[in-house]
């Protein structure tokens, strides 16, 4: 049910404030942190790294919200037991 709301506040973040806004990259955040919860590693694993290219365009490398998805992104490769070598490599 969380994952449900989740998603439609972030639909609507999306929508509302563009997916480079501050307020659409936390939303996405949360929908990844219920997604890692739920131990769907591979539909987290998708949206963190998309919503890691976007926090480094538009917030910076060293904003908490970027560094946070980082962090997500490293416990999820690390809880799922069927990550491969290239799930590990962190794109630049």
């Amino acid at each position: 049910e969380a994952l449900v709301l989740r998603r439609g506040i972030y639909a609507r973040r999306l929508a509302v404030n563009g997916a480079s806004h501050v307020d659409a990259i936390g939303s996405g955040c949360n929908v990844a942190c219920s997604l890692i919860i739920m131990k769907r590693f591979g539909e987290s694993r998708r949206l963190l790294r998309d919503l890691l290219v976007r926090s480094r365009q538009s917030l910076g490398s060293d904003h908490d919200f970027t560094l946070n998805i980082v962090h997500s992104l490293v416990e999820t490769l690390t809880l799922n037991p069927e990550r491969t070598r290239d799930d590990l490599r962190l794109h630049q």
